[in-house]
């Protein structure tokens, strides 16, 4: 765009003629003869909505440097910015404690938990993670527990519970199908609780990135018939244990496809070096095992089942 002649442009920064205190002289004319120009309609509100949008950004930039300061020097600039006095200083509240972790040099709010980066997994880092989940497994009160008769008409006396959770398992109560599952249903032998936690353990040890096991049923507190699910499951010495799923959910599985079969075999190879006396798996499945210990069986394309020997 290019100035032409009979073209007056006009500053829209300058002071307008009204607002000078004096306007200069020309020649001939006197302050008193120039005449009062108004601005140009929508000045006023176009200087007003800037302003508003300069604040705007400003209270913006403050609060996108307030994420990487620490809370007693962002209310320092804050009193800055205002105005205030040397009182203004003086903080009302503590702010929260910054711990920095060796190796890092970042800041992080005490009591956060945080791992190393991503493709940063030591040595060290495991040995800390596998601590910090030995410290914060559940207690197992241990009881001997007797187990009589038989796993379809039999009971249990004495047994243990298995946790509703720990670092390598979650529970699964079929009725309703959610989890956890009830602690009335999560009772076995000694034994056969020491092996679904050792398998489990041996099992995430193995495979870092799997999913924790989903374990189902295994027994009421004294035994005796399930009433809704089970036949068996009466004596402590049977357990469900859900097959792991490809997505890694923890929930049971519902679908063939959702299984992964490579994890399942495994899982079925070291319930078989446990000591299990037999495991039932879908015909479907394509799991294999020892003859007369790994048993195809209606019913169980989404579980296994593990029925172990009463123990000593």
């Amino acid at each position: 765009m290019s100035w032409r002649t009979g073209e007056l442009w006009l500053d829209t920064d300058v002071v307008w003629f009204r607002e000078a205190v004096a306007a200069p002289a020309f020649v001939g004319i006197g302050p008193g003869a120039i005449p009062i120009l108004a601005p140009p309609p929508g000045l006023v509100a176009s200087r007003v909505r800037r302003a508003a949008w300069e604040r705007r950004r400003h209270l913006r930039r403050a609060r996108t440097t307030a994420v990487a300061l620490s809370p007693a020097v962002v209310i320092a600039l804050a009193a800055l910015r205002s105005g205030a006095g040397a009182e203004a200083s003086v903080l009302l509240d503590d702010p929260p404690s910054l711990t920095f972790r060796v190796g890092t040099g970042l800041p992080v709010a005490e009591g956060t938990t945080i791992g190393p980066p991503p493709g940063m997994v030591t040595a060290e880092s495991k040995r800390r993670e596998t601590a910090t989940q030995a410290e914060t497994a559940p207690t197992i009160a241990w009881h001997h527990g007797v187990s009589t008769g038989l796993p379809w008409a039999g009971s249990l006396a004495d047994g243990t519970q298995l946790p509703l959770e720990g670092p390598d398992w979650v529970t699964w109560n079929p009725v309703t199908d959610t989890s956890p599952n009830a602690p009335k249903r999560l009772y076995g032998t000694e034994h056969t609780i020491r092996a679904i936690v050792s398998v489990a353990a041996a099992y995430r040890a193995a495979h870092p990135d799997a999913p924790r096991l989903v374990i189902g049923d295994i027994s009421r507190e004294g035994g005796g018939p399930m009433t809704d699910e089970h036949v068996s499951h009466q004596n402590g010495l049977d357990v469900d244990i859900y097959f792991p799923r490809l997505d890694h959910k923890l929930d049971a599985p519902v679908a063939r496809d959702q299984i992964d079969r490579r994890l399942s075999q495994d899982l079925v190879d070291r319930f078989v070096a446990a000591g299990a006396r037999m495991i039932f798996v879908g015909y479907g499945t394509g799991l294999r095992g020892p003859s007369g210990v790994v048993i195809p069986y209606a019913g169980h394309d989404y579980h296994m089942h593990v029925r172990f020997s009463p123990g000593s």
